[in-house]
């Protein structure tokens, strides 16, 4: 007898490792069902269903991810996806405050998804935010296709000024000298926190 199995996957919150897993899991004999950022389900027949767990442990360890082990962990990913996504797609025009679209697109209260945010990782979702918008600059500076006054407008800042209080506070150097200095550290976001 068929049945389906859901997993959440921690650090999970970019696109481009989807088909590799995909493919890494049909190459072991793991039937996909579908697979998006952050979760994956996979049908699940009567003989495999002891080993399967494990298999599915293994391919995704080998690629930098684990499986959630609780929901407190699937509130986070979820938490995370959500904020890479509206940084990656640019301009980043939010109607109503990060809280307001946090919690009405996962569908729960504010205070309950900050609360856990911060206490399985140590920050606030304010500063991971900020952490993810910092690197999002940090890219957009070494493409060299903006100015800082462009920048600022697709990363929804309300002013250059802002923005450039922000950078430093996080990196510690002024964006021009980020610029010029052009030794250009930056992080992927899905390894932000």
């Amino acid at each position: 007898m068929d049945s389906q199995r859901e997993y959440w996957i921690k650090n999970m919150v970019c696109s481009r490792c989807l088909k590799v897993i995909k493919q890494d899991l049909e190459e072991i004999g793991v039937e996909v069902l579908s697979l998006e950022l952050g979760k994956l389900s996979v049908r699940i027949t009567t003989e495999i269903d002891k080993k399967i767990d494990l298999k599915i442990a293994e391919v995704l360890h080998s690629n930098g991810f684990e499986i959630a082990k609780n929901e407190e962990e699937m509130i986070v990913e979820n938490i995370k996806i959500t904020l890479i996504e509206l940084v990656t797609d640019l301009p980043l025009h939010i109607k109503e405050k990060t809280s307001e679209h946090l919690a009405a697109e996962l569908h729960r209260d504010y205070k309950m998804l900050s609360k856990v945010f911060s206490k399985k990782e140590n920050v606030t979702i304010e500063k991971y935010f900020i952490k993810l918008k910092v690197q999002r600059v940090k890219e957009l500076i070494q493409l060299q296709q903006h100015g800082f006054s462009d920048i600022a407008y697709l990363l929804d800042y309300s002013s250059v000024n802002h923005l450039s209080s922000q950078f430093k506070n996080v990196t510690g150097v002024s964006m021009t000298d980020y610029k010029n200095s052009q030794i250009w550290k930056r992080s992927f976001l899905d390894e932000i926190i």
